[in-house]
Protein backbone atom coordinates (compact mmCIF):
# COMPACT_ATOMS: atom_id res chain seq x y z
CA UNK A 1 0.00 0.00 0.00
CA UNK A 2 0.95 3.49 -0.49
CA UNK A 3 0.58 6.93 0.68
CA UNK A 4 -2.24 7.26 -2.08
CA UNK A 5 -3.60 4.29 -0.73
CA UNK A 6 -4.42 6.38 2.81
CA UNK A 7 -8.47 6.40 3.17
CA UNK A 8 -9.83 9.10 4.30
CA UNK A 9 -8.80 11.00 7.20
CA UNK A 10 -10.10 14.26 9.19
CA UNK A 11 -6.68 16.33 9.40
CA UNK A 12 -6.51 15.43 13.16
CA UNK A 13 -6.98 11.92 12.52
CA UNK A 14 -4.05 11.87 10.09
CA UNK A 15 -1.98 13.76 12.31
CA UNK A 16 -2.98 11.40 15.12
CA UNK A 17 -2.11 8.43 13.03
CA UNK A 18 1.70 10.52 11.53
CA UNK A 19 2.55 11.24 15.61
CA UNK A 20 1.40 7.52 16.01
CA UNK A 21 4.16 6.21 13.46
CA UNK A 22 6.85 8.45 14.88
CA UNK A 23 6.17 7.01 18.49
CA UNK A 24 6.88 3.94 16.76
CA UNK A 25 10.06 5.10 15.11
CA UNK A 26 11.03 6.33 18.64
CA UNK A 27 10.41 3.42 20.29
CA UNK A 28 12.17 1.80 17.90
CA UNK A 29 15.31 3.37 18.36
CA UNK A 30 15.11 2.98 21.95
CA UNK A 31 14.76 -0.90 21.47
CA UNK A 32 18.44 -2.15 22.73
CA UNK A 33 17.69 -5.80 20.30
CA UNK A 34 16.83 -4.04 17.44
CA UNK A 35 18.40 -5.80 14.25
CA UNK A 36 20.97 -3.35 13.70
CA UNK A 37 23.06 -4.62 16.94
CA UNK A 38 24.03 -1.57 17.44
CA UNK A 39 22.97 0.20 20.58
CA UNK A 40 24.24 4.38 20.79
CA UNK A 41 23.19 5.28 24.30
CA UNK A 42 23.15 9.21 23.02
CA UNK A 43 20.99 8.14 20.60
CA UNK A 44 18.52 6.71 23.21
CA UNK A 45 18.81 10.18 25.05
CA UNK A 46 17.30 12.01 22.43
CA UNK A 47 14.74 9.39 20.96
CA UNK A 48 13.48 9.88 24.51
CA UNK A 49 13.17 13.24 24.86
CA UNK A 50 11.75 12.87 21.56
CA UNK A 51 9.43 10.73 22.72
CA UNK A 52 8.43 13.08 25.03
CA UNK A 53 7.50 15.62 23.17
CA UNK A 54 5.68 12.94 20.68
CA UNK A 55 3.57 11.92 23.73
CA UNK A 56 2.68 16.01 24.45
CA UNK A 57 1.42 16.13 20.31
CA UNK A 58 -0.61 13.36 20.54
CA UNK A 59 -2.22 14.65 23.66
CA UNK A 60 -2.91 18.12 22.13
CA UNK A 61 -4.60 15.99 18.81
CA UNK A 62 -6.30 13.79 21.10
CA UNK A 63 -7.75 16.99 23.08
CA UNK A 64 -8.67 19.13 19.90
CA UNK A 65 -10.31 16.03 18.45
CA UNK A 66 -12.50 16.22 21.69
CA UNK A 67 -13.64 19.62 21.71
CA UNK A 68 -14.32 19.59 17.79
CA UNK A 69 -17.22 16.15 19.06
CA UNK A 70 -14.76 13.74 17.06
CA UNK A 71 -15.83 11.07 19.93
CA UNK A 72 -15.04 8.03 17.54
CA UNK A 73 -12.23 6.79 15.82
CA UNK A 74 -12.51 4.21 13.69
CA UNK A 75 -9.86 1.90 14.16
CA UNK A 76 -9.99 -0.26 11.16
CA UNK A 77 -10.19 3.22 9.10
CA UNK A 78 -7.37 3.92 11.15
CA UNK A 79 -5.13 0.90 10.54
CA UNK A 80 -5.48 0.73 6.87
CA UNK A 81 -3.80 4.25 7.01
CA UNK A 82 -1.30 3.20 8.95
CA UNK A 83 -0.85 0.40 6.71
CA UNK A 84 -0.26 2.99 3.59
CA UNK A 85 1.91 4.87 5.87
CA UNK A 86 4.49 1.50 5.90
CA UNK A 87 3.05 1.20 9.37
CA UNK A 88 3.73 -3.54 9.20
CA UNK A 89 7.53 -2.42 8.89
CA UNK A 90 8.04 0.21 11.44
CA UNK A 91 6.19 -1.93 14.21
CA UNK A 92 8.37 -4.68 13.59
CA UNK A 93 10.96 -2.60 14.63
CA UNK A 94 9.77 -2.38 18.04
CA UNK A 95 9.75 -6.52 18.62
CA UNK A 96 12.51 -8.54 20.20
CA UNK A 97 14.15 -10.55 17.39
CA UNK A 98 13.44 -14.35 17.18
CA UNK A 99 15.43 -16.18 20.01
CA UNK A 100 18.52 -18.03 18.01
Amino acid sequence: MSERDLPALTRAEQELVERYLRVVDLVARLNPARDSGHFDPLGCVAAAQALAAEARAIAAVAELMRERGETELHAGTLARAMRAMDGERRTARVALPPAS
